[in-house]
């Protein structure tokens, strides 16, 4: 045993010595506060960096613009996101926004779709919109498009999502991410953008938010953040009463109701596509399970 402790010993040593006659390796600084202009495509991973905006980023902060938005609520914060770091605070404000937009499309949506409104057109080559609208309400809708369809909707919205967080989207722009202090709910200019002609820009195409005054703008996107609070509760009121629940003001509607699942985004229609026909499969066990379990 003592032979061996004094040979780790002297590997020990050994090895110190070697790496004495080494360059010193550079340290790692995860947390810095001096940009990295090396990094290509913009990829900035320093953990905190000053910021030279204006936009909120402490609880102080989001306590005035809560009393913007509603005087009698006020501030009111149960996740207590006001005390986390500027960036947490930018991530939820920017969500909130993004959500807001959605859901008002959504209800707007909703509400056109099952007054059985729909384009005179065809869809695909043997599908018509009018095909689709005579499926049910919206949820139902959904469940008869054909796979392809699907795709192209989901696809299309992975592109807006990376479009709308890419760095060189929004420097083109001149504004640079919402958690390095840029503007929450920003969406980057398509138009000139695009390897290909675009006509209008996705978000304002028309371009009516550059006409408004500094003050007009500040209301309009007050009223915005509202309005998708707003929004947000009422689509979920709209497929909750597509349930059969009670919704006071919704569940009275003239709506069809649906059957099927609503977080489910692919039914039988869509049996062509991988792995679609095993999710479904298990999915009606489950049902099967739990029908068995309530009976008990």
């Amino acid at each position: 045993m003592a032979l061996a402790l004094s040979s780790a010993v002297l590997g020990l040593q050994g090895s110190a010595a070697v790496a004495s006659m080494r360059a010193p390796a550079p340290a790692m600084a995860f947390k810095t506060d001096t940009p990295r202009p090396d990094l290509q495509s913009g990829l900035d991973f320093t953990y905190d960096k000053p910021w030279s905006s204006s936009e909120i980023s402490d609880k102080a902060g989001l306590a005035a613009l809560a009393k913007k938005l509603n005087p009698i609520v006020g501030y009111w914060d149960p996740l207590n996101i006001g005390e986390t770091s500027k960036e947490n605070i930018a991530w939820f404000r920017h969500a909130e926004i993004k959500h807001g937009r959605v859901a008002m499309a959504a209800f707007v949506g909703y509400l056109v779709g099952a007054s059985g409104a729909h384009f005179p057109w065809k869809l695909t080559g043997d599908v018509s919109f009018a095909d689709i609208s005579a499926a049910g309400g919206p949820a139902d809708q959904w469940d008869a498009l054909p796979s392809a369809s699907k795709m192209q909707i989901l696809l299309f919205i992975g592109f807006l999502e990376l479009w709308g967080e890419s760095y060189e989207a929004l420097a083109a722009d001149g504004q640079v991410h919402y958690v390095r202090g840029g503007k929450p709910g920003y969406f980057p200019k398509m138009k000139g953008n695009m390897p290909h002609p675009i006509p209008l820009d996705f978000w304002d195409p028309l371009g009516l938010t550059k006409k408004m005054t500094p003050e007009r703008k500040e209301q309009a996107l007050l009223a915005e953040i509202n309005n998708g609070r707003l929004a947000q509760l009422g689509i979920f009121g709209l497929v909750s009463a597509s349930k059969g629940l009670i919704v006071p003001g919704l569940d009275t509607l003239p709506f069809p109701k649906y059957a099927g699942e609503i977080m489910a985004p692919f039914s039988e229609a869509n049996k062509d596509l991988p792995f679609v026909a095993e999710m479904l499969t298990l999915r009606a066990e489950q049902i099967a399970r739990e029908a068995v379990f309530l009976a008990q």
